[in-house]
């Protein structure tokens, strides 16, 4: 399917953050003495990450560490690690096979060396490359009176290497399903209860590939007035159901994807209809696509400004 590329405000928010991740680095590179050593021999140097160290060299990725780069890479400390092999339910990195760890690895590396003082809110690529179709998956930073990447916080920050930036931080950033990517972002709160409530967490956390298009905060609170009820507790699972269902379609799509033309939903089957034109993509005549290209694991967001009934 071919795609107009998105001009609304929150879909260029997105674009212009990504991009920022990346040109910003550019500009700092230029005011930061790097160390003499490069990221992985400045971990190696440092005792807190004598775990990431192992993981890495287990995962083989010391040489990508070691070229040029830049990169940004947020490093899960000793203690983060603990606590992931604790909600894995294993003793240890013996556990773990290189080929888990390498995409978990690879989820805390971003392009560019950028300094906290230029980090923005927005969803950025990783060089995990693990999405449907090898695509990259994204995490979600936001930056408020601190840091914070997928739920994990920068606990320090700004720590030189010869070919990128190391931030420290205190939780490991699994990959994303699109789930993850709603849990961790706080304008899709009301979609995560929805969902729970409709006992679809466990489906819209399998394999898929699924692309969800997901409505706001603001998308439900209109949708809640439209009803004239208080919020998402006075519906039922039985009435959430075909609604969120109705948001997903088979398949990855990205925005370089979408074109004019109905497809089919997961709610048995029924369409929806879009228009894709200059202007930006429509859904059902009713529902504005305003940010594209969320990519998780299992998927991808774009997120929109309405509700879609069935």
């Amino acid at each position: 399917m071919k795609t107009t590329f998105i001009k609304s405000a929150l879909a260029a928010f997105t674009i212009v953050a990504t991009v920022s991740f990346t040109s910003c680095a550019k500009e700092d590179d230029t005011t930061v003495t790097p160390d003499s050593k490069n990221i992985f021999q400045v971990a190696k140097s440092d005792n807190q990450f004598s775990i990431l160290v192992a993981a890495i060299e287990k995962a083989g990725l010391t040489s990508t560490l070691e070229s040029a780069g830049p990169f940004t890479v947020f490093a899960p400390t000793n203690d983060a690690f603990n606590a992931l092999f604790s909600e894995l339910g294993v003793s240890g990195l013996n556990d773990l096979s290189a080929e888990t760890l390498k995409p978990i690895l690879l989820n805390h590396v971003l392009a560019g060396s950028v300094k906290s003082s230029a980090i923005t809110t927005g969803y950025f690529a990783t060089a995990n490359t693990s999405g449907p179709n090898s695509t990259a998956v994204k995490v979600y930073i936001q930056k408020g009176s601190g840091v914070t990447v997928d739920g994990s916080n920068v606990v320090a920050a700004d720590i030189v290497g010869s070919n990128g930036i190391i931030h420290v931080i205190d939780k490991v950033i699994l990959p994303s399903s699109v789930v993850s990517h709603a849990i961790n972002n706080p304008s899709f709160s009301i979609l995560v209860q929805a969902v729970v409530k409709a006992g679809l967490v466990d489906a819209l956390n399998g394999s898929g590939p699924f692309t969800v298009f997901a409505p706001t905060n603001d998308a439900f609170n209109a949708l809640f007035a439209q009803l004239r009820v208080s919020g998402i507790e006075a519906l039922t699972a039985e009435q959430l159901t075909p609604i969120l269902l109705y948001h997903v379609v088979p398949g990855n799509v990205t925005a370089s994807q979408v074109a004019t033309g109905s497809v089919p939903t997961l709610k048995d089957g029924s369409n929806i209809s879009i228009v894709a034109g200059t202007s930006g993509v429509k859904l059902n005549n009713s529902s504005n696509v305003i940010a594209t290209d969320v990519q998780g694991t299992n998927g991808v967001i774009h997120a929109i400004d309405a509700v879609l009934l069935p």
